[in-house]
């Protein structure tokens, strides 16, 4: 069974850093991309930052210049080091994948809290 494992998250003070780890296991034969979205508390869900087969990134304008997200083909695991957090990027991060396995498969993650204290 393929699936998602998330890890990082928690609590820290604005201007510090975290990161967040997801691997994907299962018998995979390719990932189209994976990345990483967050949910506000009374928000929409919401991409923060994605990497795609080519290894080509998107990253939401609102992190660009504090957030980077990179890719461990090897392992099928995408991290997303968070840089000069602020309060406003308190939310529930959930990765996010579309693979083939062989079908394909859009998974996500249960979700990890990141909480940002001013």
């Amino acid at each position: 069974q393929v699936q998602l494992v998330e890890s990082g998250g928690g609590l820290v003070q604005a201007g510090g850093s975290l990161r967040l780890s997801c691997a994907a296991s299962g018998s995979i034969f390719s990932i189209d991309f994976m990345g990483w979205y967050r949910q506000a508390p009374g928000k929409q869900r919401e991409l923060v930052a994605r990497v795609l087969s080519g290894g080509s990134t998107d990253l939401a304008d609102s992190v660009k210049g504090r957030f980077t997200i990179a890719r461990d083909n090897a392992k099928n695991t995408v991290y997303l080091q968070m840089n000069s957090l602020k309060p406003e990027d308190t939310a529930v991060y959930y990765c996010h994948a579309a693979l083939r396995a062989p079908r394909y498969l859009a998974l996500w993650g249960q979700g990890t809290l990141v909480t940002v204290s001013a």
